[in-house]
Parts: structure tokens; C-alpha cells; sequence
């Protein structure tokens, strides 16, 4: 090998050294995004369980205080049936027990102060639900950004392996899509529908 040779060969494996390095340090981005959209999205699908279970037991709290008030309205119109036929000695005792039953059931029904009427209940409910579906959402973006980085290690670390500098413009490109993905995630994650 003459010198001229080895000086070609030594420039060669410095620039191969210097876009190696450029590779690597894409990797390491990648890598770096992919950490934050897999600690995001592991929140976003605590969050759903935790919202589903939390609209669950609501709806489950709406279902029992609607039978109470479905017994307590049917108590109600026993005792109206019951006062017609009670004598004039009965008939406050049971119009009381009637009126007592009327006010149970418009509170099993409306109860603002403690936030348990079925009305509240619902309301509640379908809040958690809506909470749910925007973590549902948020999850399947942080996915998508995930899978786009994780692609893009392995493009970056081929491009090492091959020197074919096209994998890492493309790795570059689902370093982008990654990005976006994320960012619907965090800010509009209901803009593209992913279900």
C-alpha cells in the first residue's frame, strides 16, 4: 500500500468515523424522545384504567341509589293507595310516612350538597368517562410516537452497519413523525381519531 493510499484509506475512516458519530448522537435523541413518550404514555394508560375504574364504581353508586328510589316512590304509592282506605285516626300518621318517602326519593334523586343524588352521580360519571376517553387517546398517540422512535433507533444503528445514509434521513423523518405524534398526544389528542 503506498502512502498516497493510506492517506485516502485514513481520510475515508475519519469521515466514516465522523458521520458515525452524527449517527450515534441521532440515536441517542431517539432514544431520549423515546424514553419521555414511553414515561407519557404509560401515565396516560394509569390514568385511563384509573378513570374506567373511577366511572365504574360511580355508574355502579348511580345503579344502587336509583333502586332505592324506585323502592322508596313505589313505598310512596302503596301508602297514597293505603291512606284512601286508612280512617280518619291513620291518616296522618300515614300521610306523614307518605310524605317522608316523597322527600327520600327527591333526595335520592337530587343531592347537592353531598354530590350523591342519581343526578350528581351521573354527571360524575360521565365526566370520568370523558376523562378516560381523553387518556384513552392521549395513550395511543404516545404509542404511535414510541413505535415511529423505536423504528428510527434501528434505521440509525443499520445505517452504522450498512453506511447507507438514506436510512437515516428516513430515521430522521420518523424522529419527526414521533414528534408529532407526541405532541398530539399532549395537546390535542383527539385531533386524528386512532381507536
Amino acid at each position: 500500500m503506498s502512502a498516497h493510499e493510506s492517506m485516502e484509506h485514513a481520510e475515508h475512516a475519519e469521515h466514516a468515523s465522523g458521520s458515525n458519530k452524527k449517527i450515534a448522537l441521532l440515536i441517542a435523541v431517539l432514544a431520549l424522545f423515546l424514553a419521555v413518550s414511553e414515561t407519557l404514555g404509560k401515565g396516560a394508560q394509569t390514568e385511563s384504567i384509573s378513570k374506567n375504574v373511577e366511572a365504574a364504581n360511580l355508574w355502579a353508586f348511580f345503579q344502587a341509589k336509583s333502586i332505592r328510589r324506585t323502592v322508596v316512590v313505589t313505598a310512596a304509592e302503596q301508602g297514597k293507595l293505603a291512606l284512601a282506605a286508612a280512617d280518619e285516626a291513620q291518616k296522618p300518621a300515614v300521610q306523614k310516612q307518605v310524605d317522608d318517602w316523597t322527600k327520600t326519593a327527591a333526595r335520592y334523586r337530587s343531592e347537592p350538597e353531598t354530590g350523591e343524588g342519581t343526578e350528581q352521580l351521573a354527571e360524575k360519571a360521565k365526566h370520568a368517562e370523558h376523562d378516560r376517553d381523553e387518556a384513552t387517546a392521549k395513550y395511543h398517540h404516545f404509542e404511535l410516537a414510541s413505535a415511529a422512535f423505536q423504528i428510527g433507533i434501528v434505521l440509525a444503528s443499520a445505517t452504522i452497519i450498512t453506511g447507507m445514509f438514506a436510512l437515516a434521513y428516513v430515521s430522521g423523518i420518523l424522529t419527526l413523525a414521533g414528534l408529532f405524534m407526541t405532541g398530539l398526544g399532549l395537546w390535542w389528542p383527539h385531533l386524528l381519531h386512532l381507536h
